[in-house]
């Protein structure tokens, strides 16, 4: 799932949230949020503006 959201997130070329995500992939909310957290905790996104992500380069 984390490659989804990576891919989704490359996709998009800008930076997303997590609602935009869930939109993308027709996702549960509470899965995208378990995943957006195991992310940043691995520094794979980060957030250049407030409440918006992308992946890091």
């Amino acid at each position: 799932m984390k490659e989804k959201v990576l891919q989704a997130m490359r996709e998009a070329g800008k930076p997303v949230s997590a609602g935009d995500v869930t939109k993308m992939l027709d996702a549960d909310r509470k899965e995208i949020d378990k995943v957006f957290a195991e992310l940043k905790k691995e520094g794979a996104i980060v957030s250049p503006v407030r409440c918006k992500w992308q992946p890091a380069e």
